[in-house]
């Protein structure tokens, strides 16, 4: 079984078209964020979110353009010194970023606390932690409420390096509810043929996929093309080793679709073209012995 294609919005050309795309043919999940689309992601997909009441929508908070920015500390949910850094895990700023983009998107199912690694670095983990578990609390209070299904981190590095880890997360998460009954319920990771480590851990039933997945916490799995610098690496070998016949593109989405305990694949396509090119692709699992043969081959070279 392969992981749901959703949209990822991060590197598309005109989001409020391939959500039409993505949305017209079927996709469950869109994934956005405040800073994408140059600080216009939100307000170009709203109209077309408005139009497909049923589809999930994954937000985050964290980084900020310079016009939110502004707004910001207009607001008082940041300083000048604060701001410079373009990223803030400030619960007061989580909250009021959070509500902002409610406003404009109109629902959220998932706000991910977006790449917190950048507060460690500032911070330092210990210090960093504590701020994570107190934007937990913040967004425990607005799921709470009801306005958002629920949230969790969508992280660049943070779970392959060792910064964070899902059953520290899940802890911090406990303790900003008071209670087992809280509502972290997502994990956003790269997965792809270029950062194929979470595919290999979890085809022995490790790592972060499997250990969310045991949790029941939904998995996202971002850039499988690696920013679109992928396909142009794979070579006609490698493609036919996953599947003869197949696009470059569409054969690299599918092993990360492929991999053991991940539950939707993030795909930032443009034109309907790229979309049903992969959507075909998915049509049909790939054993998991041929993506483990796959791993294993680029492991050896």
């Amino acid at each position: 079984m392969t992981a749901a294609l959703g949209l990822g919005t991060y590197r598309v050309r005109t989001g409020r078209q391939a959500a039409h795309t993505a949305l017209g043919a079927g996709a469950l999940w869109v994934d956005t964020a405040p800073n994408y689309g140059h600080g216009q992601a939100h307000l170009d997909l709203a109209p077309v979110l408005a139009e497909y009441p049923d589809a999930l929508v994954a937000t985050k908070t964290g980084f900020h353009n310079g016009a939110q920015r502004r707004a910001a500390v207009e607001a008082g949910q940041l300083t000048e010194a604060t701001a410079v850094h373009g990223h803030s895990l400030f619960p007061a700023f989580v909250r009021w970023q959070t509500e902002d983009s409610l406003r404009t998107l109109g629902r959220a199912d998932i706000v991910f606390v977006h790449n917190p690694e950048h507060a460690v670095r500032r911070l330092g983990k210990g210090a960093a932690l504590r701020q994570l578990r107190q934007c937990f609390v913040e967004l425990e209070y607005i799921a709470d409420s009801g306005r958002i299904g629920g949230y969790g981190v969508a992280t660049w590095s943070g779970l392959n390096d060792g910064t964070f880890s899902v059953p520290g997360l899940l802890a911090l998460a406990q303790e900003a509810a008071g209670s087992p009954h809280h509502h972290f319920n997502a994990i956003q990771l790269p997965v792809s043929l270029v950062m194929a480590d979470p595919i290999a851990e979890a085809l022995d039933g490790a790592g972060p996929l499997a250990e969310a997945h045991a949790a029941g916490v939904t998995t996202f799995g971002s850039a499988p093309l690696h920013g679109g610098e992928l396909p142009a690496l794979m070579t006609p070998e490698l493609v036919n080793l996953i599947r003869p016949g197949l696009t470059a593109p569409a054969a690299a989405v599918l092993v990360a679709a492929s991999c053991p305990g991940l539950d939707v694949v993030l795909l930032s396509a443009s034109t309907a073209a790229h979309w049903d090119d992969a959507a075909k692709a998915l049509a049909e699992p790939l054993p998991v012995d041929r993506v483990r043969s796959v791993i294993d081959a680029l492991a050896t070279g």
